[in-house]
This record gives C-alpha cells, structure tokens and sequence, in this order.
C-alpha cells in the first residue's frame, strides 16, 4: 500500500501577510508545495490530500489538478475554526484556527493508508521524503509513529521569532518529550525560546520537529480524543490551538504510541517572513544547479 501525504495549507501566513502556500519560488513559478509534490511522487506516494479552507478552492485546484492528474490520487478537506466535535460550540470571539491538530482532523476518513503530514510552506529535501516513504512502508506496527528530525541551528529566520516543536529522545532515538516553544530566535550568544520575561538556552543541535510526521490511521482515534479534551480545557480561550506535537507528546505519555526520530541531512528551509524569500530562491536555484531537481519540474 503506497503512503499518503498530507499538506496543512489552510493558514493564511500572519507574520508573512499572505497566502504564502501558493508564493513563486522557483524559476518558472513554483511554489515550495511544487518541490513538495514532486519529491514525494519519487519516494512513492500514492495519494495527496491538501488541507486547506474553502475561500482557498479554486487557486488551489487551478495550480495544482493539470500538473497532478494521472500521477497520484488527489483529495481536498477543508478547514474552518466552526468544525468541532459534537458537543461543542464555536466561541463567539474566536477568529484564530484552531491549530495544526485541528488541520489534520479535517483528513478524517479520507486519509486511510499510513500517512505523512507535512506544512505547505516548508521545504524539506529529497532524503527526508524517500527516508519517510521508506519508513511508513516497511513500519507494520500500528502505534509506530514517525518524525523526521532537523538541528534547531539549521531551522532559524533571520528576520524574527519561530515556533518549533523542541524534541528528546532515549537511547533507541525515539522521541520522550516534544514540546512545542512559539518565540525561538538566534542572538549573538545563543539559541534562545522565549517565555513571557524570561529566555531559555537552547543547544544549536537540540532536535526539533518540523511538523513532518510519519502517522499511521489510528491518529484519528487519539486525535478526537485529545482536541476534545483541548476544548473542554482550552476551549474558550480565544488564541489557544492544538498542535500535532501535543497530540504526539500526550500519546507518548500514555504509552499509546512510540515515534521514532528518523534523522536525515537533507536541507530545511522555509518562508516565515517576506525577507526570506529571496534566500529560498536561492537554495532553489542551487538545488537545480547541483541537478537534484530539473529547471522545469512538470
């Protein structure tokens, strides 16, 4: 069975100002999403499933269905922040989403195959697809899960604060803790994740995740258990989300799940700020030099 890929594309890029999933990065037009898709038809995926919101439809199929059709199985869900489980209603001050485990939610019953998920408007390598797609093939054990894992010092902006989900693991390098730090930000005497008035030290070789996940279709099960429980805590909070790497850490806890760190060199980067795109365009354009991707992709 070929594993699906998962794309959380539904925000709108608040620090950027934008609809940043679709911006132009490559030499003729091509968005991150564009290497995203392309890296994972070679490491074998069967099927992508994009996670975006309504208002988003039609630029989304117009970019992505003519390039897709005939070469993997294409699905769309959509989602908005008055999607919730029975039983619960939508605050009605609440405009912020809901959060990356939220986003996921929205795969419910159309993601059936072990699955990755990763954010639209992150770029994540060669190796870190085909070590994914390796994994999630060969992983017969149903509460295997998987991350792929990147050193903080290679994940930084230079143009403000990030959020990443910080990582532990034992001595088999399968995650103990990930907790997920919103304000990380290099300064000339270290790695820093900001808290209120206080600042913490990070290693430049602390392992984060990047929101790329290897999860197998009983995510779905721990899935609407834990927003549920979020929403009976958090619910009425009206900036509060619930991240993937909350629902992972709770599961770890409980001893639903084990996630094993995959580690991989491939190359990360992403567009956080507008000021960092012209530094992906040149990874990009590196990239192609080096003939790890073609000029023209599709």
């Amino acid at each position: 069975m070929k594993p699906t890929l998962i794309i959380l594309a539904a925000g709108m890029g608040s620090r950027y100002g934008g609809l940043k999933q679709l911006d132009e990065v490559g030499p003729n037009g091509e968005a991150i999403i564009d290497y995203s898709l392309y890296d994972a038809l070679r490491a074998g995926f069967g099927k992508v499933i994009f996670v975006i919101r309504h208002d988003f439809e039609v630029a989304f199929k117009e970019r992505f269905d003519p390039n897709l059709k005939g070469k993997i199985e294409v699905e769309y869900v959509y989602q908005s922040i008055d999607k919730l489980p029975a039983g619960f209603s939508l605050f009605p001050e609440r405009e912020k989403p809901w959060g990356t485990g939220h986003a996921l939610l929205m795969a419910d019953g159309v993601a059936n195959e072990p699955m990755a998920v990763i954010n639209a408007d992150d770029f994540y390598g060669t190796k870190a697809y085909k070590a994914m797609a390796d994994f999630l093939i060969s992983s017969a054990e149903p509460n295997e899960y998987s991350m792929i894992g990147y050193n903080i010092g290679n994940t930084l902006s230079d143009h403000g604060t990030v959020s990443r989900g910080v990582c532990a693991t034992d001595k088999n390098g399968y995650l103990t803790t990930v907790v997920e730090r919103t304000k990380i930000k290099g300064e000339d005497d270290g790695i820093f994740y900001y808290e209120e008035d206080s600042r913490h030290l990070l290693s430049p070789r602390s392992p984060v995740s990047m929101n790329f996940w290897g999860l197998k279709p009983n995510v779905f099960n721990y899935l609407k258990e834990g927003f549920a429980q979020f929403l009976r805590e958090h619910g009425n909070e009206l900036k509060s989300e619930y991240f993937i790497p909350l629902l992972i850490n709770d599961n770890i806890v409980k001893g639903n799940i084990k996630t094993i760190v995959i580690e991989c060199d491939s190359p990360w980067f992403g567009v956080t700020y507008k000021e960092d795109k012209p530094i992906v365009k040149g990874k990009i354009d590196k990239l192609i030099a080096e003939g790890i991707y073609p000029k023209q992709l599709w």
